[in-house]
């Protein structure tokens, strides 16, 4: 997932106390001289860091966007504005980056059917960097596209109807272009005089099969005007409508060994349907637990605050005994270093008796150490054969990993200090990179080149030898020239043991209006939003690269992500907006979820629910057990979680991915 390094404190903020040393920012008050100018232009409110106190009203500078505090706080390493929507707001007027993307140019439809429409338009370009596009259908937003993509096909229209578009470019200070040129675009069929269904396609067979796939053939049909594409169905389940004269499908993300039936019907412009074919059955192969079994957890530094969640809990859940590895969410990257994100929880936090894993507080002698790292070192030696790696990066900290590229070698050396610090030297048995993303854009965008990554973790298993473990979670973009594409992750691939490839967050609700989706979906299905956001192509795609599957960790989230003022119970419905969170819209923890919403239905490998009119999508124990054969079927070298917090607390997802595993 992107990693967030978001508070979950909102809830408790007014009632924090200051630290000794905290700055203190106050608010203009009414009746304050303007802003100072220098040399004749609005000098920059100052730029925002963490534990100091703002006032309401207080504004700050972050990554060139002014903001204004909504609500008195003392800011935490993870409350950035841009994360914390409950404490800042983007200031009217405030920000450095006040400069609009250029127009989209040549808006154009490249292809139309009964009810879609397909538009491309050439890229626009930012000061900054475009982040998105705005694609309205007349005068209403139908969505906005995350990333530098520059096609979208509108479904669900009606046949033989003209439909207007434009198209604006959005950069990540909120900024919008002009709108592009309007163009229309009339679908195909849909009534008239045709009522005249296609042939039945012949011969449907299979030609070959995989572990997890099947592919599938079979003869033309005919039509009185035109066939326009196939249905394809598993049982009684239609699995894909290809789109074409096209006769073949591979059908991906299935069980070994594992027999299904198939059949097909042809379709045309008016929407006329044929008969379906002949059924066939196909039988995939392999299997067996021909993958490892390293099950890896993330544990979040934060989650010791509002959320509550301890060392003590991933053993007192029956967690620990389960998992082979932990990664300590997040240390920081600044200046070309990596450096420490919240001391007070790594290694001051004082722990009682009955908090403790080994039910000893802590003390405060002199260079004792305490906090997570200590309770690390106490969960260490009661599950011996456990190991903990530290994390730096993640979603929010990422930002410099650019000037870290500019020396490998000596980020690579300020790192194995950091891990070694002879206080806590035992706890550690590997550092784990989470660059979001390498030569691409995360929360700040990364123009540091394709082999910029490679010379990271080349320098880093140099420096850490091989008696440490190095590894990295990755992108699981696998759309043709996305992330994977950006960086050299097959060259850096002899340097690392694993990736973890982080293959969750696909579809969420920063489409406020939707289309719903599942957030984590193993295969491609009919109606995905954006083709290649799915787990498996993201694993073909890095396997192509020439990474053996040995080093490819699946992701699973222990979370859902959610839309409300949703009307349809199936995937591709509207929204108004994100669904409530406890911590965060749009997103909830899975042991929540399975009570307040539980699942109605799968797709794509996945669980989704419907409840009143929100929509969520998460993996449930069920779906995990699918998951964890495909890890196994694949030859992947096991599977990881974010985060360990959002499982039960008698852990029933990581004992799921555990037995799925062996």
């Amino acid at each position: 997932m992107r990693h967030r390094i978001v508070s979950r404190l909102l809830a408790a903020v007014g009632a924090l106390l200051i630290p000794f040393g905290t700055a203190i920012v106050l608010a203009p008050g009414a009746s304050a001289a303007p802003t100072a100018q220098v040399g004749g232009t609005l000098a920059a409110a100052p730029a925002w860091a963490p534990w100091t106190a703002y006032a309401t009203g207080a504004r700050v500078s972050y990554n060139g966007v002014e903001y204004e505090c909504r609500q008195s706080h003392t800011s935490q390493p993870g409350w950035e504005p841009p994360n914390v929507a409950a404490l800042w707001k983007v200031a009217e007027g405030g920000g450095t980056d006040t400069t609009a993307p250029s127009v989209p140019a040549n808006l154009r439809s490249t292809a139309t059917a009964a009810t879609t429409v397909t538009l491309a338009w050439n890229a626009s370009t930012d000061n900054v960097a475009v982040t998105g596009y705005e694609v309205y259908r007349g005068t209403t937003l139908v969505t906005t596209t995350n990333g530098t993509g520059t096609t979208y096909t509108d479904t669900g229209l009606t046949a033989q109807t003209t439909y207007t578009y434009t198209v604006r470019a959005r950069d990540a200070a909120g900024n919008r272009s002009a709108a592009s040129n309007q163009i229309s675009a009339t679908t195909t069929g849909g009534g008239g005089g045709d009522t005249t269904a296609p042939s039945v396609p012949a011969n449907l067979r299979s030609t070959a099969t995989g572990t997890t796939t099947v592919t599938l053939a079979w003869n033309a049909s005919t039509d009185n005007v035109a066939v326009t594409g196939y249905e394809v169905y598993r049982g009684t389940t239609l699995v894909t409508t290809t789109n074409g004269t096209g006769t073949t499908y591979t059908d991906t993300g299935l069980t070994a060994q594992t027999t299904y039936t198939y059949t097909v019907r042809a379709r045309d412009a008016a929407g006329n349907r044929s008969a379906a074919s002949n059924q066939i059955s196909a039988t995939t192969t392999g299997g067996g637990g021909g993958g490892g079994n390293k099950l890896l957890g993330y544990f979040v530094q934060w989650g010791v605050y509002q959320r509550g969640y301890h060392v003590k809990n991933i053993d007192t859940s029956g967690s620990a005994a389960k998992l082979t590895h932990i990664n300590y969410a997040f240390g920081n990257v600044q200046g070309g270093r990596c450096t420490l994100g919240d001391t007070y929880a790594d290694y001051d936090r004082f722990y009682a008796a009955g908090e403790s894993v080994d039910g000893v507080a802590d003390t405060w002698d002199a260079g004792a150490l305490r906090g997570n790292f200590n309770q690390l070192r106490k969960l260490k030696a009661k599950h011996p054969n456990l190991k903990v790696l530290f994390s730096f990066g993640g979603w929010t900290w990422s930002g410099g990993f650019g000037q870290a590229a500019a020396n490998p070698a000596a980020f690579a050396e300020s790192c194995h200090a950091l891990v070694e610090d002879p206080r806590w030297a035992d706890v550690f048995d590997g550092i784990d990179i989470d660059w979001e993303y390498p030569n691409a854009c995360g929360l700040t965008c990364d123009t540091s080149g394709p082999a910029a990554f490679k010379n990271v973790m080349s320098a880093l298993r140099t420096r850490f030898g091989s008696n440490y473990l190095v590894t990295a979670a990755i992108t699981a973009d696998g759309t043709s020239g996305g992330k994977i594409d950006a960086a050299d992750y097959g060259g850096a691939a002899p340097y690392v043991d694993w990736y973890n490839v982080m293959t969750y967050d696909f579809f969420g609700a920063w489409a406020a209006q939707g289309p719903t989706a599942p957030h984590s979906p193993l295969n491609s299905y009919t109606g995905q939003p954006t083709a290649g956001f799915d787990s498996d192509t993201a694993i073909q795609k890095l396997k192509s690269k020439g990474i053996p599957a040995s080093k490819l960790l699946l992701g699973i989230g222990f979370y859902g992500r959610g839309w409300t003022g949703v009307t349809q119970a199936a995937p591709g419905g509207s929204a108004t907006g994100p669904a409530p969170g406890q911590y965060e819209q749009g997103i909830e923890d899975y042991k929540v979820l399975k009570t307040r919403c539980p699942s109605t239905g799968t797709v794509a490998g996945t669980a989704y629910a419907f409840c009143g009119n929100q929509w969520w999508s998460y993996d449930t124990p069920s779906t995990i057990t699918g998951k964890m054969s495909y890890s196994k079927n694949q030859g992947l070298g096991g599977s990881f979680f974010w985060e360990l917090s959002g499982d039960t607390t008698n852990g029933e997802l990581i004992g799921a991915m555990k037995n799925g595993l062996g």
